[in-house]
């Protein structure tokens, strides 16, 4: 299974120079999985930059994965990680989603690097 992070689907969304990286997870809806976090966050990003419209349309495209909610479990864990490595809260609740998923992320965002289970690419 994988899980794109948002700094990946924006990248893959934006199609910019690292779009094609995150496109065999993105578009292989079959494996993917989408947590609840992501959809919050590329709903409010697109909702900024363009319309509701558009940022509906995108949150349905997301929706053809399967959505993972965020639950008290999850929410347990992500906080114990987010302590123990100092990261942020919506990224410790995305990777714990990952990894209770048994799914790899994918991302460019620094804060995963070097976690397991991470498919980190340097934002050009």
């Amino acid at each position: 299974m994988n899980l794109v992070d948002s700094s990946g689907w924006l990248e893959y969304l934006s199609d910019s120079k690292n779009a094609k990286k995150f496109a065999e997870a993105i578009e292989n809806t079959e494996e993917l999985l989408v947590s609840s976090i992501n959809i919050y966050e590329i709903y409010k990003k697109i909702l900024k930059e363009k319309d509701e419209n558009t940022a509906l349309q995108i949150i349905g495209l997301m929706r053809q994965a399967k959505v993972v909610d965020v639950t008290s479990s999850i929410a347990v864990q992500a906080a114990k990680l987010s302590y123990e490595k100092n990261i942020p809260m919506a990224d410790s609740i995305i990777y714990t989603t990952a990894i209770v998923n048994e799914a790899i992320v994918w991302t460019q965002d620094i804060d995963f690097k070097g976690l397991d289970s991470v498919k980190y690419f340097a934002k050009k």
